[in-house]
């Protein structure tokens, strides 16, 4: 998809899109977004529009999310969890609706949506991905060109109230308030947190004689449903082998190899093959009332 064709989807979209700053609606003018306070937000050639006025996150870098990508796509670690995502949306939507709007918050370079909208096989689904991250939104543009892509922050979010049908928040933090201001009415809040498992052969390696070796298990659930009616909660639990090349991506794409020593990365990336615990919660859930 060109610039102009994409410009044309957001056009399409426009009353969804605001203002971060001062809340206030959008025009589309010349390749850019601007409301009537003048605040402006150009149009990347690459498909994305860039919704922040100060730098977004510089520690999740390209190698990062392209080694993310390439795990999720071409890995086979993520496709159950997929699946079940898919299933839900499938089961609580198709029923009665032409089209659905989804977001997903701090989407990354945006393969979990994408692979997501895939696997449900609905009529018509607009995906919107929204990260800090300007590396990991111009990469999911370069990527997946139906899906609208902005990066911003999830805290003040480019977004009218009451606009999206489904909320996807996989592996990344959470803003329960906003998710509450931006779900409609009949929409549903997909939440994935990992378990105590998740990863575990990655922790060990990396982490052999310290407690982040041992992921440190929470109870969101508990959290969420402050502020949700709890729908549903499934677990993903499951290995699955990956070779050399996979485990070198598993490595890169992590930040738990910011902290841990460069000599046990090369090890574990070195590995011919390894199996590797995915072992995740997923957290489903509606405005209460």
């Amino acid at each position: 998809m060109n610039k102009q064709k994409k410009m044309e989807s957001v056009q399409q979209h426009i009353a969804a899109i605001c203002c971060p700053y001062c809340r206030r609606s959008l025009q589309v003018k010349n390749g850019s977004l601007i409301c009537a306070d003048g605040h402006t937000f150009d149009l990347a050639r690459q498909g994305y529009v860039n919704m922040l006025n100060r730098p977004g996150n510089q520690q999740y870098d390209k190698r990062l999310f392209m080694a993310r990508q390439e795990i999720i796509t071409a890995s086979g670690l993520y496709d159950v969890l997929h699946q079940k995502i898919a299933k839900v949306v499938k089961e609580y939507f198709a029923a009665g609706r032409s089209s659905l709007f989804m977001l997903d918050a701090g989407c990354g370079e945006g393969s979990h949506l994408q692979r997501i909208i895939e696997r449900s096989q609905q009529p018509v689904i607009t995906g919107v991905g929204l990260d800090l991250s300007k590396e990991g939104i111009k990469l999911a543009a370069q990527s997946y060109k139906e899906p609208l892509w902005f990066v911003g922050d999830l805290a003040k979010s480019p977004f009218t109230d009451g606009v999206f049908d489904a909320i996807l928040n996989i592996l990344s933090p959470a803003n329960y308030k906003e998710f509450q201001r931006l779900l409609a009415p009949d929409g549903i809040v997909i939440k994935v947190v990992p378990r105590q498992n998740y990863l575990k052969e990655l922790r060990e390696a990396l982490f052999m004689e310290t407690e982040k070796k041992v992921y440190r298990k929470q109870s969101p659930a508990h959290r969420f449903k402050e502020h949700f009616e709890l729908v549903d909660v499934m677990d993903v639990s499951h290995v699955t082998s990956l070779n050399q090349a996979h485990l070198s991506q598993l490595a890169l794409m992590s930040p738990l190899s910011w902290t841990a020593e460069r000599e046990r990365i090369v090890r574990f990336s070195e590995r011919v093959t390894a199996g590797i615990t995915i072992d995740l919660e997923i957290i489903v859930g509606r405005l209460k009332g």
